[in-house]
């Protein structure tokens, strides 16, 4: 299970404002970066049966089965302040990151 906080459903709302085609965040995970892993967030129409749905302040979440290994547990933010701005993943399953922090292993 993953939560979406309410500054990340915020955001999402107004994103949606601007691409109203779109249903659906999709949260995935991908092999890259320099810690083997990077988050992904994006904006789809399509889910698939086998995608773990949920709903989060009014934001529907979509996560196929294989990033759902890696992301559950996950809760995800948005900050915004002076030195940066974005989604940013609290993941209890990481055991190490870049100093980045954009990716992880496990």
């Amino acid at each position: 299970m993953i939560t979406l906080t309410v500054a990340a459903a915020d955001h999402l709302k107004k994103v949606f404002k601007t691409n109203p085609q779109h249903k659906y965040v999709r949260l995935g995970v991908r092999g890259g970066g320099c810690s083997g892993f990077e988050y992904s967030i994006g904006l789809t129409e399509e889910t698939e049966e086998s995608w773990d749905v949920s709903e989060h302040h009014g934001i529907t979440v979509v996560i196929d089965p294989v990033s759902m290994m890696y992301l559950d547990g996950v809760v995800v933010d948005y900050i915004e302040s002076l030195e940066q701005s974005g989604f940013k993943f609290h993941n209890p399953l990481v055991r190490s990151q870049c100093g980045c922090g954009q990716s992880f292993s496990v």
